[in-house]
């Protein structure tokens, strides 16, 4: 980071509302961020305890479960202090740095973890004979490790391009976290590299995730439609679904922000909203509403029978 950054700290504007529903939406947020929470740690007990759901499926859920658990953290907590105070906007600029590196770290992983997730859709119901020896162990292990090195690397490449320009005032960012596109906005420099690099290093990528994910779901609807009994192509469907439900809420807002360099919209602070705040939250919900599996599995540990299987 270069000497000329002379700001020492920045402000977070937040989201843009009225002040008289500061009280509200410190709430509402606040439940959110506590069922996020707990949601996520119930998903990861529940695995962890009941044998049925040691399968590549439910290891990858596990690590999608931690993400969205520290993916709210980054955000939620500095969100709710804004809305309790003014000298909540404060944010040193060491934070920021800190705050936006984890964002991207977290997001990125997610995004590369989806597509992994879906390849993994794709081998479970294209080879169901087949699928075991290749989704072993280490093989689920070595993609995991794979989703989350490429997203420390993704992030590091933004966070270094962002934090290297000088930033000598005004300090007030116009969103409710340290993000690149806002940040940028206060350089006492040229952005338009940077912004070109938002464009291909965040937009382009998650397109190509996206579109890797949509070409997985395309090939495991044809294998779906050619499995004969329509009791199993309604497992087959079911299984799948849960997955689109939480790509498409993660996907649609982030690539409407990062696809579109330069934007001033405030908009962007409410879409945000969704992928920061709710997304993290709708995968507990979507995974244990629509998978019998984990039902299942939350009856027996409500009623103490998985930790009798396991002694």
């Amino acid at each position: 980071m270069s000497n000329a950054s002379l700001l020492t700290a920045f402000i977070l504007m937040g989201l843009p509302h009225v002040q008289a529903l500061d009280a509200p939406l410190f709430g509402v947020f606040l439940v959110v961020y506590v069922l996020t929470v707990l949601g996520n740690l119930l998903i990861l007990l529940v695995i962890r305890v009941d044998s049925h759901l040691h399968t590549p499926m439910y290891y990858f859920l596990t690590n999608l479960s931690f993400i969205d658990m520290w993916f709210s953290t980054v955000t939620v907590p500095k969100m709710l202090m804004t809305l309790v105070s003014p000298s909540g906007r404060a944010i040193s600029f060491h934070s920021c740095v800190a705050q936006l590196y984890f964002f991207h770290f977290l997001g990125s992983t997610e995004c590369f973890l989806y597509t992994v997730m879906s390849y993994d859709r794709y081998l479970a119901i294209s080879y169901p004979l087949r699928y075991t020896s290749m989704m072993s162990g280490s093989r689920c292990a070595l993609l995991a490790t794979g989703t989350w090195l490429s997203g420390s690397l993704h992030s590091a490449v933004q966070t270094i391009m962002t934090f290297h320009l000088p930033y000598c005032g005004p300090n007030q960012i116009q969103h409710y976290f340290c993000d690149a596109p806002p940040i940028l906005k206060l350089a006492c420099a040229d952005t338009s590299a940077n912004e070109m690099v938002i464009f291909v290093n965040i937009g382009v990528v998650a397109s190509g995730c996206f579109v890797l994910i949509v070409l997985s779901y395309v090939s495991i609807v044809c294998s779906i439609l050619r499995i004969r009994t329509s009791e199993g192509r309604h497992r087959a469907f079911q299984t799948c679904a849960s997955h689109c439900i939480v790509v498409l809420c993660f996907f649609g807002p982030g690539l409407f922000i990062y696809l579109r360099p330069g934007s001033r919209d405030a908009l962007h602070g409410v879409v945000a909203v969704f992928y920061t705040t709710l997304t993290p939250l709708f995968n507990p919900v979507v995974y244990t509403l629509r998978n019998k599996e984990v039902k299942k599995a939350l009856l027996k540990l409500k009623n103490g029978s998985v930790f009798a299987q396991g002694e």
